[in-house]
């Protein structure tokens, strides 16, 4: 157990609120604790502030008004609100005030409400351990790498310190390890540089020592942090080959006569400045590269971002002016002009236009909006003006709920990455070991003399070539970017835990209303008979049901509006429950519904229903005059997309709560492989239950509202959204629009980011495992002398592996989802 240093609760060290600063872990009871220690606050508060007024005297409570027990287990503070008032109780919610004072209810002290949008500080994490988070920049103290802001920023080149030095020591030890590297290796070639050994032993030593003391200084500083931590990493590796190979050419210069003859090659002394030199100068190269290329895993987000625009236009008193984003707050009124991107979520209150919103939802085709419907922010207006009330402001926004989502998921870890950390957690201490076993060798054995410098070096190489860091990013900068793709075709992913769970579903079970089909009864097929003509059909239908508050009546009157067929007035309606309706339109007796209310008019007919929906009848002065369907058409992508999985190898099972005859009717249609019909939400989730006791791995896509049982019982839940909510609980992947074609987004991005990730893992695991045996010699007995690796060569290869596997995960940006 811990103590949170913010409230003194006692906590278990298993929480996922903790931080790092100065090298130590803080773990906190909850978020809001370790907000208040980001911010600065280390100190535990006055014990007044600690009680909660009315708290049962067993409980003790947080800083915050949540309850916790005595081991600081559980939490039951609530959601703060997201209102415009000053102060608020996080107990309670409603209640508001302007002034501070105590809550009326529970009787705390209310706290200022952080309005929407409101800049925080930046916390800095590191890709390979999440866990790790402070408000400063700096290294992770488990692998030494550089941390990187949690959340991404809209400026690309926003200065970035650590890069900016990284660059300034990379050439300054660029320029000074040229001339070394040039004295050293001239000679060996045969070009006469008519300096004595001596000499250049000691220009070697002034141009080198700046290059390892200052450049290579941030490696030494994460090395003796590793050592002193036990964190062994990258960083431990580096600094003890670089270590070992400049000691000992300091030493040769400075005392040449106490350097043992097994290190001499005849008279001479040789010293290794121009490894040490090297090494520094590829490491900050590569370390220079990384950090460019980690930059551009952000760049979805960035994108995002950058939808909303700086300004907006804001309708006051009658009055246009044009606004600060951050001004706009809800409630009011914005004009959005054709070509505008809308500023924020709103509710259009006149005007009529299309919307691009392939940018938050990945439907390529525009949407049209009027009066009453929702738009989102960041979306394109195109040919229409609007005038709409805001909704959703700031952080409440869809757009930054996106953005938070996303960057929640780059950060969690897939199950995969196991394997990574478990191979890690050996690692250095094996290459640390190879590299003493191997100097034991080749000074005990070596097949040339000097046996020492060769041992020297081969020990070095060993050090140098392993880069425990590749392991480490091969999976973490693939779920980055991975996710961050889905997030620009509307697949949103909560969790990498559920993106690598769907490339192993061999079943997708899918409801049919809202997701196969529109979700709304439409008028589809108008049959009339000889003696009527499918315009007199419909006004008659339509005249006698627009008196009508049934859907499929709505649903009639609707079609009659879209083929603009005048309607006439209808007199004398009458309703008959479950049956139908009647009314005189243009002095004719028309009965509309069932069979059975026209037989007892005395209208004598055949019925024949169509089973794609429900079909209504239509009589007029007695005489039986047509049918009319309406139904749920299925939606234009579900066809495609059905048969997009079945070539993937997925198995689609329809559930749906519809009669059976409809459920058989598209079943067939679509070709889908199994079908239930007439379920309850708990039939679904039992179904579910069972699909998966006999093996399959199933995915469940639905609506997320009465399909969420359905959504939990399976391996994976894909919520299908309407582009407007993204908070479904029950879902670990959701699809901003309603589109099946979504579900083949997220299968295709599944399969991508893991094939990218074992690419990644392969690379590192054969990189270290051919790289590290070549370093200490193996090739050799077969190959001779020259089949050694030069530090030098080890330091390139080591470098760039890194950067290898970044370069591989960003490939991930370039994957096309759509076919």
């Amino acid at each position: 157990m811990a103590i949170d240093p913010i409230c003194g609760m006692n906590v278990d060290e298993s929480t996922r609120w903790r931080s790092t600063r100065d090298g130590q872990t803080f773990y906190f009871c909850c978020e809001h604790c370790l907000h208040k220690f980001e911010s600065g606050q280390t100190s535990q508060p006055e014990p007044q502030q600690l009680v909660t007024l009315g708290a049962p005297p067993e409980k003790k409570s947080c800083c915050h008004g949540g309850q916790h027990d005595h081991h600081g287990h559980g939490h039951a503070g609530k959601k703060k609100s997201t209102s415009s008032a000053k102060y608020i109780c996080p107990m309670c919610e409603g209640v508001e005030s302007e002034t501070p004072g105590d809550c009326p209810k529970c009787g705390m002290a209310l706290e200022r409400n952080q309005p929407a949008g409101r800049q925080t500080k930046t916390v800095y994490t590191c890709p390979m351990h999440p866990e790790v988070r402070q408000d400063h920049p700096g290294s992770c103290p488990k692998c030494g790498m550089d941390l990187e802001p949690e959340t991404v920023t809209a400026d690309e080149e926003e200065d970035d310190p650590e890069l900016f030095w990284m660059t300034v020591r990379f050439w300054v030890a660029a320029g000074l390890t040229l001339p070394i590297f040039a004295l050293a290796m001239l000679p060996k070639v045969g070009v006469q540089i008519g300096l004595p050994a001596e000499v250049t032993r000691w220009i070697q030593f002034v141009l080198a020592t700046p290059v390892v003391v200052w450049c290579g200084w941030p490696f030494f500083v994460r090395g003796a942090k590793s050592l002193k931590t036990m964190n062994l990493n990258m960083f431990t590796l580096i600094s003890i080959g670089v270590t070992a190979a400049y000691l000992y050419s300091v030493a040769a210069t400075l005392m040449p006569g106490a350097i043992p003859d097994e290190f001499r090659h005849g008279d001479e002394v040789p010293v290794y400045f121009e490894a040490a030199a090297m090494i520094i100068a590829l490491v900050l190269l590569g370390q220079v590269i990384e950090l460019r290329a980690r930059k551009r895993t952000g760049s979805a987000i960035r994108e995002l971002i950058n939808l909303t625009p700086p300004t907006a236009r804001l309708i006051e008193n009658g009055e246009e002016r044009e606004v600060p984003l951050s001004e706009v707050a809800t409630g009011q009124e914005l004009k959005v002009v054709p070509g505008d991107k809308i500023p924020v979520d709103g509710e259009v209150i006149s005007g009529s236009s299309s919307v691009d919103e392939s940018m938050i939802t990945g439907e390529a085709n525009p949407i049209s909006k009027k009066e009453g419907d929702n738009v989102i922010g960041g979306t394109v207006n195109q040919s229409g003006t609007l005038r709409i009330k805001a909704t959703n402001v700031g952080e409440d926004s869809v757009l930054s709920q996106i953005v938070t989502m996303v960057g929640q998921a780059q950060r969690s870890r897939a199950p995969i990455q196991r394997l990574a950390d478990t191979v890690s957690g050996y690692f250095v201490p094996a290459i640390v070991g190879t590299s003493i076993v191997t100097f034991i060798v080749w000074a005990i054995w070596s097949p040339a003399e000097p046996r020492l410098a060769f041992a020297l070096l081969n020990a070095v190489a060993v050090l140098i070539v392993a880069c425990p860091c590749a392991l480490g990013l091969a999976t973490p900068m693939s779920i980055m970017v991975g996710v961050g793709r889905g997030a620009k075709e509307g697949v949103l992913v909560k969790e990498a835990a559920g993106l690598e769970t769907l490339q192993q579903v061999d079943t997708v079970v899918v409801d049919k209303t809202g997701t196969l089909t529109e979700g709304k009864p439409k008028l589809t097929h108008v049959q009339p008979t000889d003696n009527f003509s499918e315009e007199d059909l419909l006004k008659y239908a339509a005249a006698v049901e627009q008196n009508s508050e049934h859907p499929i009546g709505q649903s009639i009157v609707n079609g009659a509006k879209d083929r603009e067929i005048q309607i006439p007035a209808a007199t004398d309606f009458d309703s008959t429950t479950g049956q139908g309706v009647q009314a005189q339109v243009d002095g004719k007796q028309v009965v509309c519904g069932k069979p059975s209310l026209l037989k007892e008019h005395g209208v004598d007919f055949t019925a024949e229903g169509s089973p794609e929906g429900t079909t209504v009848y239509l009589a007029i002065d007695g005489q039986y005059a047509g049918s009319l369907v309406v139904s749920d058409p299925l939606k234009a992508s579900t066809e495609e997309a059905i048969r997009a999985l079945h070539d993937m190898g997925i198995r689609v099972v329809m559930m749906t709560g519809d009669n059976p005859k409809v459920a058989e009717a598209i079943a067939k249609k679509l070709n889908i492989d199994d079908y239930q019909a007439d379920l309850s939400p708990q039939d679904k989730h039992d179904g579910i239950v069972k699909l998966r006791e006999k093996g399959a791995k199933v995915a469940m896509a639905g609506d997320g509202i009465n399909d969420a049982p359905a959504l939990a019982a399976a391996d994976v839940g894909i919520a299908m959204g309407t582009g407007t909510d993204v908070a479904i609980e029950s879902a670990a992947i959701t699809l901003m629009g309603g589109d099946l074609n979504g579900v083949v987004k997220a299968f295709r991005l599944s399969r991508g980011v893991m094939r990218n990730i074992k690419q990644n893992l392969f690379f590192a695991l054969v990189y270290n495992g051919v790289g590290v045996p070549i370093a200490a010699g193996i090739l050799v007995p077969f190959f001779g002398m020259h089949a050694l690796l030069n530090p030098m060569f080890a330091a390139a290869a080591m470098s760039f592996s890194s950067v290898s596997v970044i370069g591989n995960a960003l490939r991930l940006r370039a994957t096309n989802l759509t076919e």
